[in-house]
């Protein structure tokens, strides 16, 4: 298990207010899979990459309407804090805890 290995519970403030989340992360290397759940569903990681303790990841949400979100997070020690970019609606912060 690598040290950005796991399941964190999230927050990404966006423009609906803040949208709470679990984030895994399953590394293998270079690269890792996972998923983000939560009320707005859950969205598959994509061409997740590992680079030391900064994950690099896109999702494509479904709703409320199709959109290809680029993601970043860098993980230091049980805290995560990164970036999702939602096209036109532009950067939204994201912070995290590790669970357990």
């Amino acid at each position: 298990m690598s040290q950005v290995d796991g399941s964190y519970d999230c927050v990404t403030k966006s423009p609906m207010g803040d949208q709470k989340s679990v984030f895994t992360v399953s590394s293998d290397g270079s690269s890792f899979t996972g998923q983000n759940a939560g009320a707005m569903g859950s969205l598959d990681v994509e061409n997740g990459k590992v680079d030391g303790n900064k994950l690099t990841w896109t999702m494509n949400m479904k709703v409320p309407m199709p959109m290809t979100l680029e993601c970043e997070a860098t993980i230091d020690g049980d805290a995560l804090t990164g970036t999702i970019k939602a096209g036109a609606f532009g950067s939204m912060a994201m912070t995290g805890t590790r669970q357990g």
